[in-house]
């Protein structure tokens, strides 16, 4: 099912929503330049569909969502958008956040604190931006897409994209798949490609102040966001659970897809049942 919210500011937020409609939910929020398609392999799972209530939103400026002038750079319109689908997807969930899915989830903790979470799930994801920040550490594969992938000139963006794209996996993944990432990133236009990099962000105390259960997933192999980065926040967040899928890239959920949906959905049970508990 596809739907929408109201976000910050009146953006609307286009959200994907199946599985367990009675059950907790699970909240998605893709990477730079993606869609709430990312997480297909997610969405087709029988028992993630069976346990929990699935929802993925699209960024704004992304897949259905409106496509704003401004916000990209404001914690407050980051935090806004991801509220909203939590209000839809139903409190607490656990949210996953995947590549600049990451700072979006920081920017939420920067400004509501952990109102409506039952946990967070970091994957290949940066929690930062900007030089010299070790939580937005990029990989050969980001460094080469740059700035060429930002340019509105179509002859310079889509090798760039297309080069990008086809970095995302070290293990082979279906060809159609990455087509669809390709044309997903051609999708989002140019000015809202590079608004998303025109940001400056320390997340130090953000992480290191959470307080409900986290779990950091990256690919040892992922030449886009460097694996220091998954490091980094597995460090400061206290009492962090971390998973490194060995010789697997930038897309763990779909190159190791039956390992990762296995992993989200014991921590997520665990999340679950813990809240069950509390409740009684």
């Amino acid at each position: 099912m596809r739907t929408e919210v109201v976000g910050a500011g009146g953006v609307r937020i286009g959200v994907r929503v199946e599985g367990n409609e009675s059950a907790p939910a699970i909240v998605f929020v893709h990477g730079w330049a993606q869609s709430a398609r990312a997480w297909d392999t997610q969405f087709a799972d029988a028992e993630l569909r069976r346990r929990f209530r699935l929802v993925a939103m699209d960024l704004r400026g992304h897949g259905t969502s409106d496509v704003p002038s401004g916000g990209y750079d404001d914690p407050a319109a980051w935090a806004g958008d991801l509220a909203s689908v939590l209000g839809l997807a139903g409190e607490p969930a656990v949210v996953v956040g995947w590549s600049y899915g990451g700072l979006v989830l920081a920017d939420y903790l920067r400004v509501r604190g952990t109102a409506g979470l039952a946990g967070i799930v970091l994957v290949g994801a940066i929690t930062e931006i900007g030089k010299g920040h070790p939580g937005g550490r990029v990989g050969p594969a980001m460094r080469a897409a740059l700035p060429a992938a930002l340019s509105a000139d179509v002859t310079e963006a889509l090798p760039a994209l297309r080069a990008f794209c086809e970095g995302m996996s070290v293990r082979e993944v279906p060809g159609p798949l990455v087509q669809s990432m390709l044309g997903t990133s051609l999708t989002v236009p140019p000015a809202v490609r590079s608004a998303l990099f025109r940001r400056d962000v320390d997340s130090a105390d953000v992480l290191a102040d959470l307080d409900v259960p986290a779990l950091v997933v990256h690919g040892t192999a992922d030449e886009v966001v460097d694996v220091r980065a998954g490091e980094y926040a597995a460090g400061k967040i206290p009492g962090a659970d971390s998973r490194w899928f060995e010789d697997v890239g930038h897309l763990p959920f779909v190159e190791a897809a039956a390992e990762f949906n296995a992993t989200l959905l014991a921590f997520a049970e665990q999340r679950a049942s813990a809240g069950a508990r509390t409740e009684r």
